[in-house]
């Protein structure tokens, strides 16, 4: 580049976009005074390079106090082009340049050695807890007064995978552990192997004098050095690597002997790029335990499709107690008190006194573990009773009809009148007052270490968690906080035949409408960075449900960009049709015949039976099933339906619509391939969006989010429902053009799009796409889709 600004060499490609060069400077000048970019930019824009590029400029700055980058996304399709960007900034940097240190952070299920080759009895279900105890059980064995070191555990590890290698075993690990002693030669019990790689470990667990522990636990509290400081325990230099994926950190750690997961977390302040999801930076038992290094002002934070950061934060900072973990917690203080019960006089129990040794020590009294538990009791005795009645009223033959039955919700207060809920009235009345909620949290925690100590068994243990939310729940407002109870379809034959239990978990659901506050702290305490995406706009509205415009008035600057479409707009065809507004109320239910329906079917087949791969939103998964059959009974070309269903099915059925020739895909705008899912090349030819995809306003809990929104910004419907669904329809036609060579067609078919009127949306496009996306009537569109044909046709 001519005249290249001091952050060219970190850049990966040979020249910026205009677009990218403008956003880099932008987010480098904000971030140097502590602010943030708020960045709208059209599907490939380039604002992963962008993002990293500027964040890197102010790390690798020496007159800069940044040290690392922080990158949170809630797309898997985002993170893995997070990684592509920044190995390609390591590919070109200049001679002499040290290579850019990264880190992918995942869960203990994909780096864990035995989870991933399903030994030991871990696998990807029981990994958490069986962790858990292991480390447990470990450190305990090495600890103060514990009966061994951890040099002496990984001794004795890799004294037994020597000795069955010396016994002239295959080398493979290929079956199940056969139980010989060490040194017989049994062929499958030599060393375990991760993806090829060979550990220095048989391929289960070890025992020391009876104790099952974690060798590779051991090995990474053997490497530790006394001063403690987690990174000199890392067996490898991660600034000669660049950047480590999850395969590769196991690759390293494991066959050192080390624990991968450890090894993540100590590498975690020490990389220059931390790649991970929104948990790892708002999920309070996530930043409590692993990464709340990263949460200072040394932290330059890239938060991607933050558009969706308001709704996924609202739901990590919404809490739940189920009537399962009611129980379990009931039960797991029983266990608790239940020693000190059977003492005699003069002759306390070995049981009875580690209790009473923890009791003490955490400043709780056995009265107030009573006292909570006979709550605990009582207050599912009062869930069964409100969830009963419910049924009793809106199902009277629920008994008989119970796999009938569908999800519900249970308001404990008026959702447009925020006051105290009924459940704490409850608990007033029957005299269970502040302390005994109070408590709860401290309670758990101290159930927790007794019976850690009292069983010898990997568990999870439930009244921790439960005693945190109840106090949570006596603690949070009612004016940004809803209760209720949350009735989950479900379905168990161990219940009581005429029990709702056999049909249903229950939880006392705490749910936070309003989360700008928390997202706006929790960025207050990085020293700067960019919030971006391809939909954004509005950005007023953006910065209200963030917590921007608070961070701005406390002297942090805000500086915003939008940039549409760079690429040749003779290339793409954008509509937005004046049909009838496919509103509920206009179109019925699915499969009713209305003039509704008929022009938004017709429309939808214009497009569809284009050459090339199609993809149809709609508002809601029954909906796409109506509009699947239609178009089937219509069309030459296959035809496919995405249902909710889970991860695999949907990766599936992505590979069969990007097969062969064309096919139409239809699916609701509210599910996962309307997001995040890369449509390069030919694999998308049109989109079409059908109405705008604003969410069901009848469920209590949305209520009590207008609610909240009306009270704090006065435009509660507009702000809560209508924009995200705008941004969930400009998702959905974002997907179509990725390129400057790509070819295609938008398509929004609604009223609401294409012209003002009381409930118009046009106004939340920003100017460029109103600009673009040119009113049609339905009549007009087999034209206008016939001229772009011709207009683009190859020479």
């Amino acid at each position: 580049m001519t005249d290249s600004p001091p952050w060219a060499d970190l850049f990966g490609h040979p020249e910026p976009y205009p677009e990218q060069a403008d956003g880099i400077d932008a987010a480098i000048d904000a971030a140097a005074e502590g602010g943030f970019l708020a960045l709208e930019g059209a599907c490939g824009t380039g604002k992963t390079m962008l993002a990293l590029t500027a964040g890197l400029d102010r790390v690798r700055d020496p007159d800069s106090e940044f040290e690392r980058v922080f990158v949170l996304t809630s797309v898997k399709q985002q993170l893995r082009q997070f990684e592509t960007d920044l190995e390609a900034v390591n590919e070109n940097l200049p001679e002499g340049y040290d290579p850019v240190s990264g880190l992918t952070l995942v869960g203990k299920a994909d780096v864990c050695p035995y989870a991933r080759q399903n030994r030991a009895g871990i696998d990807r279900e029981t990994v958490y807890e069986r962790c858990e105890g292991l480390r447990e059980r470990t450190r305990n064995l090495v600890g103060d007064g514990g009966a061994t070191t951890t040099s002496n555990l990984v001794s004795e590890a890799r004294s037994q995978q020597v000795g069955l290698l010396d016994s002239g075993s295959s080398g493979t690990a290929a079956g199940p552990a056969t139980g010989d002693a060490p040194g017989s030669a049994a062929p499958d019990a030599d060393y375990l192997s991760v993806d090829g790689e060979p550990t220095p470990y048989r391929p289960d667990t070890e025992e020391f004098e009876g104790t099952e522990f974690c060798p590779f636990y051991a090995g990474f509290l053997d490497d530790l050095p006394e001063d403690g400081d987690p990174a000199e325990a890392v067996p490898f230099d991660v600034t000669d690597l660049g950047h480590v994926d999850a395969d590769e950190l196991v690759r390293l750690a494991a066959s050192h002997g080390s624990c991968p997961h450890s090894v993540m977390g100590a590498l975690v302040p020490e990389v220059e790029v931390v790649i991970g999801n929104y948990y790892h930076a708002f999920d309070p038992v996530t930043t409590g335990t692993f990464t709340g290094a990263l949460l200072d002002d040394a932290t330059f934070v890239v938060c991607d499709e933050a558009h969706m950061l308001e709704p996924r934060v609202r739901d990590l900072v919404s809490d739940a107690v189920a009537d399962a973990s009611l129980r379990d917690a009931e039960n797991e203080l029983t266990r608790v008190v239940q020693p000190l019960s059977f003492e005699t006089a003069g002759a306390e129990s070995e049981d009875a006194a580690l209790v009473r040794g923890e009791i003490e020590d955490a400043d709780v009294t056995v009265e107030e573990i009573e006292a909570v538990r006979e709550f605990y009791a009582d207050l599912r005795g009062e869930l069964d009773r409100r969830v009963t009645e419910r049924l009793d009223a809106e199902h009277p033959d629920w008994r008989a009809s119970m796999r009938e039955l569908d999800d519900d919700e249970i308001p404990l207060r008026d959702p447009e009148e925020p006051g105290e809920d009924a459940i704490t009235a409850w608990a007033k009345r029957e005299g269970y007052g502040d302390r005994v909620w109070a408590r709860a949290k401290q309670v758990g925690a101290v159930v927790k270490r007794v019976l850690d100590s009292l069983e010898d068994e990997d568990k999870q243990r439930a009244a921790p968690g439960v005693g945190r939310t109840l106090n949570a729940w006596y603690r949070e407002g009612h004016e940004d906080f809803f209760r209720a109870v949350d009735l989950e379809r479900t379905w168990d034959e161990t219940a009581p035949p005429d029990s709702w239990r056999r049909a249903y978990n229950a939880s006392l659901a705490l749910y936070n409408c309003l989360p700008s506050e928390p997202i706006g702290d929790r960025l207050a305490e990085f020293g700067g960075g960019v919030l971006m995406s391809a939909t954004l706009e509005p950005m007023d509205v953006f910065r209200e449900v963030t917590g921007l415009d608070h961070l701005e008035a406390r002297g942090r600057p805000v500086v915003e960009r939008t940039y549409g479409l760079s690429f040749p707009p003779e290339n793409r065809a954008s509509f937005a049709v004046d049909a009838p507004k496919f509103t509920h109320e206009n179109r019925g239910p699915p499969g009713e015949a209305n003039d509704t329906r008929l022009a938004h079917l017709d429309a939808t087949a214009a497009v569809a039976r284009r050459d090339g791969n199609v993809l149809v939103g709609t508002p809601s998964y029954a909906e796409a099933t109506w509009m699947a059959d239609a178009l089937d009974d219509r069309l030459d070309k296959p035809v496919l339906l995405d249902e909710s269903s889970g991860d695999r099915a949907t990766e599936s059925l992505k590979d069969d619509f990007f097969a062969g020739d064309g096919k139409v895909l239809v699916t609701s705008l509210r599910g996962t391939l309307t997001e995040g899912v890369d449509y390069r090349g030919d694999r998308l030819s049109a989109a079409v969006v059908c109405g705008v995809p604003i969410i069901n306003t009848a469920r209590p809990r949305t209520r009590a989010v207008i609610t909240a929104y009306d009270r704090r910004f006065e435009s509660g419907f507009e702000t809560a429902l209508t924009v995200p669904a705008v941004r969930k329809a400009r998702q959905a036609v974002g997907r179509v053009i990725r390129g400057p060579d790509e070819r295609g067609v938008r398509v929004l078919l609604d009223a609401r799009y294409a012209r003002e009127s009381w409930n118009s949306v046009r106004s939340y496009l920003p100017e460029h796409e109103r600009e673009e996306y040119r009113p049609v009537s339905p009549d007009m569109l087999e034209f206008a889709l016939d001229r772009f044909a011709r207009e683009t046709a190859d020479d």
